[in-house]
């Protein structure tokens, strides 16, 4: 009995590490960039929080916490279709971190290290973004923009169906997003709708054999304030909304899984030379009905430059 408490409750982790880039923060993100745009983005993100059961399991008493950051690589490309602006942007993370799980008297701790799944996210413009070069987008005001994006997250982190707690999550994520974005003189206001679809995860731990996890769509809302403060400079209000993602074992529904979340936070990005910039961030859950309820800071490093188009021959 002790033993199984201990695994139980160092399973619990698995949801919040699992779902980082499901409940993230982007503000900005659908304002295009010059064609042939590059950066290169190192992250490094810090998460200290627990998570609330709310009787979705057998066992009361039980808390579960994570103290774990998230070092990440990315790369942004942007290009042009049809006229339209449009980019593509990949992320490597790798995880590390301490989880410690209590069940009335019994305690547990374990420790995990490993790359995370690989994140890409390609966006598109549909309206007011064309795609300029850069003597053009020098002299363009943005407006009104609508663009579309698609995220994917491919099984490709540390995983082990015989492990309790991993960094990969061992199914493919997809999500779907369309994104609104004006701006007032330095004022600049942004709302994106999406929602994240899974596959299932054929291997989800459980004894005495693994089981199959699926995962219903979770949907989302998100919106942003910021303020310009000069080229590359700018501060955001943050916040966000998600709900959905009842899941299944081998075809059992656990109503008690659905979540009804929301965080909020704010950005801070500060352009100091011509081709470097940084970038720091911080929230925390405001209403966490299933999940995790952490707070989270990051601080990001960029540089960018434009790259040359190609001459034809």
């Amino acid at each position: 009995m002790r033993f199984s408490s201990k695994l139980f409750v160092c399973g619990l982790a698995v949801w919040l590490a699992g779902r980082l880039w499901a409940q993230d923060l982007s503000p900005r993100a659908y304002v295009i960039t010059p064609l042939h745009s590059n950066a290169v983005v190192l992250t490094y993100s810090y998460f200290n929080g627990g998570i609330d059961l709310n009787g979705a399991i057998p066992i009361t008493g039980v808390t579960v916490k994570g103290v774990y950051s998230v070092p990440s690589f990315s790369y942004y490309h942007s290009f042009g279709i049809y006229g339209h602006s449009a980019n593509v942007t990949f992320t490597l993370p790798y995880g590390v971190g301490n989880f410690y799980g209590e069940a009335g008297q019994l305690q547990a701790s374990v420790y995990r290290s490993g790359l995370a799944d690989v994140v890409t996210r390609v966006s598109v413009n549909l309206i007011g973004g064309p795609a300029l070069p850069l003597r053009d987008f020098v002299k363009w005001r943005q407006k009104v923009l609508l663009g579309a994006s698609l995220k994917m997250i491919a099984p490709s982190g540390q995983y082990s169906s015989q492990k309790l707690i991993n960094w990969g999550i061992n199914r493919w994520g997809f999500k779907p997003e369309l994104g609104y974005s004006e701006r007032w003189g330095n004022w600049l206001l942004d709302a994106y709708a999406g929602a994240w679809f899974y596959t299932a995860n054929p291997a989800y731990f459980a004894r005495p054999l693994p089981r199959t996890q699926t995962e219903e769509p979770i949907g989302s809302f998100e919106g942003h304030l910021s303020r310009n403060f000069g080229p590359g400079t700018w501060a955001s209000i943050d916040g966000n909304f998600w709900w959905g993602g009842v899941t299944s074992l081998n075809g059992l529904q656990n109503p008690a899984t659905k979540q009804t979340s929301s965080r909020i936070g704010a950005t801070f990005a500060w352009r100091f030379s011509q081709h470097q910039s940084i970038k720091a961030s911080y929230s925390d859950g405001t209403y966490v009905r299933f999940g995790g309820n952490y707070n989270s800071v990051q601080v990001g490093w960029q540089y960018s430059w434009i790259g040359r188009p190609r001459r034809e021959k």
